[in-house]
């Protein structure tokens, strides 16, 4: 049944885009892709009809999806044959189709991204945020995620776009590969649109945004944006505004438009929790290169103490261990004062802790998110700055929610909210050993 649905899916996303010819522009890497997209959809609906994937439906379900501009029915037959009457109706006409389609593209294992690229043809723009190891237990080196990834560029006609982030050397390799134009972004030197001194606005405690300077071809504009408090939040904004000057839109429009952006559900975000405590919620997902980037914006933050709660990062393959203590001196130069690890392998991490000038009294490690949650609120103080972090499959957003202030509603602020999230009980990743 689910091969039947795949297949007729990926006959009317086929047929659909062949009759309607919207401007396709594709979004891959390994982090940042939701964001880029959420922020690029911004940008280019002041001057054109869009529609973007809705959260992360980025794979070979996801991307017909929203081709098709529906949700997934799930399990139910009579909502997949109104799905696929939709599709019909679309494929007959399609005179009110929007102009510009983006798509998230999601790869998982070798050859995802082909079969991506059958269903949507040859897209104008191609846009690669990152490449790092993530999924690396499916490719066993970065350089083959690079590949992968890079296929995108690779279909890109002449005269077609490839915005490619300069501060991350697979992702610039990925980008020779190409024929069409070139457009970098990022922060340093190299990057054709550039953010310069990028910082976070802290008043009183309180975070109110970022500010930074944008340069594209020798002009200077300064930025300040209040839904941001991160630095790759930044990257994912200068992929948009790499985009929209591609298209030839107005800097100052493209200004405008993004004033508006706030990061989705899990991406770093800011909540109120009890006792005046700030949670850092970016419990969406993980990897060694994100858990970095946020701890590195934990270092920035203002706050009289700090705590460190992160899950495992899943589907590392052979290197997760050595990933994961990898991290230590990254948490060590975050100023976080408390390490709290949930899984077997950040228990791992915690051990490498140990013998550091970390203070061992307060290295903490368990099994999961729920022993995690009887016990963390004994180990927090008032005005605490609590990040909380890691892969999907360890329900960290479970901490999160538990932590939360009673007047922040956790379905409004957080990822996995959903009745059949909340209706699916935890079970450990098969990969790890259980004894």
């Amino acid at each position: 049944m689910r091969m039947f649905v795949q297949k007729l899916l990926g006959f009317f996303t086929r047929w659909i885009l062949r009759r309607a010819r919207p401007m396709i522009i594709g979004i891959t890497g390994s982090i940042g892709k939701s964001s880029s997209k959420e922020a690029l959809a911004l940008v280019l609906s002041k001057s054109f009809t869009v529609r973007a994937s809705d959260g992360n439906l980025n794979n070979e379900f996801g991307v017909p999806l929203t081709v098709l501009g529906v949700t997934s029915p799930g399990r139910s037959i009579v909502g997949w044959i109104r799905v696929f009457s939709k599709a019909l109706w679309i494929s007959l006409f399609p005179a009110r189709y929007p102009e510009v389609l983006i798509l998230e593209l999601g790869i998982d294992r070798p050859g995802d991204m082909d079969y991506l690229l059958s269903l949507i043809g040859t897209p104008t723009v191609g846009v690669l945020t990152h490449v790092s190891n993530s999924h690396l237990e499916f490719f066993g080196t970065v350089g083959a995620i690079g590949k992968e990834k890079g296929k995108l560029l690779s279909a890109l006609p002449e005269d077609g776009f490839a915005v490619v982030n300069a501060d991350n050397y697979e992702a610039l390799r990925e980008a020779t590969r190409t024929k069409a134009k070139v457009l970098t972004y990022g922060f340093g030197k190299e990057a054709v649109v550039r953010a310069e001194h990028l910082r976070i606005i802290q008043e009183q405690g309180m975070i109110e945004g970022v500010s930074f300077k944008l340069n594209y071809a020798g002009k200077t504009v300064p930025v300040r944006l209040p839904g941001l408090i991160a630095r790759h939040q930044v990257g994912s904004i200068l992929s948009a505004v790499a985009v929209g000057i591609a298209l030839k839109m107005n800097l100052v429009d493209i200004g405008a438009a993004l004033l508006s952006f706030r990061p989705l559900p899990g991406r770093l975000t800011m909540l109120a929790g009890e006792d005046g405590r700030r949670i850092l919620d970016d419990t969406y997902n993980a990897s060694p290169t994100s858990i970095r980037s946020a701890l590195a914006t934990l270092r920035e933050i203002i706050a009289p103490r700090k705590v460190v709660v992160l899950g495992d990062v899943l589907e590392l393959g052979a290197s997760k261990l050595d990933e994961h203590r990898k991290l230590a001196p990254d948490i060590i130069g975050s100023g976080a004062t408390v390490f709290v690890g949930v899984g077997q392998y950040m228990a791992h991490l915690a051990a490498s802790l140990h013998g550091t000038h970390f203070p061992s009294a307060n290295i903490f490690s368990f099994p999961d998110a729920e022993t995690a949650i009887r016990t963390l609120p004994t180990l927090l103080r008032p005005g605490d700055l609590v990040l909380v972090k890691g892969s999907q499959g360890m329900r960290m957003e479970k901490i999160s929610a538990a932590l939360l202030a009673p007047q922040v509603d956790p379905v409004a602020v957080l990822p996995r909210q959903s009745k059949n999230w909340q209706a699916t009980p935890w079970q450990a990743p098969a990969e790890w050993e259980i004894h």
